[in-house]
Order: C-alpha cells, then structure tokens, then sequence
C-alpha cells in the first residue's frame, strides 16, 4: 500500500555548492573563518576572566558606559 511507504528523511544542513571556478578561497576569507572559530571558542569563558583581572572601579566604569548606552537612546527613534 502506497501509504505506508516510509519517506526519505531531508538533510538538515544543505550542502553549498561549490562554484564552476577553481580557484581557491582568499587568504582572507579562511583568516575570517578561522578567527570567527578562535572567537567563539574564547568568548565562552572571556568574560568571567575578565571580570577577575579587572579592579572593581574598571567594572563600575564599564556598567556606567553600558547603562548609558543602553538607557540614554531618545524615545523618538524607538518605535
């Protein structure tokens, strides 16, 4: 019976294809990739050590900067 057929399961990540060049990717572009790896690799655990090297002064001036960032936008352009 045609409905108990079991379908073909889609793959979740499509594969890119690959370009009708030859030429190999730029320098900056595997610099971009390797450094976007390192990156999230540090940016795990960067913030803690960063709490723990910085004097408890650093930290309110950078909670200052945030907040005022954060909380000093005008209304008008917040829609």
């Amino acid at each position: 019976m045609w409905h108990y057929v079991i379908m073909p399961k889609r793959p979740k990540d499509k594969p890119i294809p690959a370009s009708s060049d030859s030429t190999p990717p730029s320098p900056a572009s595997v610099i971009s990739q390797y450094m976007a790896q390192i990156g999230s690799k540090g940016g795990k655990i960067g913030g803690k050590r960063r709490l723990q090297t910085m004097t408890p002064k650093q930290r309110r001036d950078v909670a200052a900067k945030a907040a005022k960032a954060r909380w000093g936008k005008s209304k008008k352009n917040s829609k």
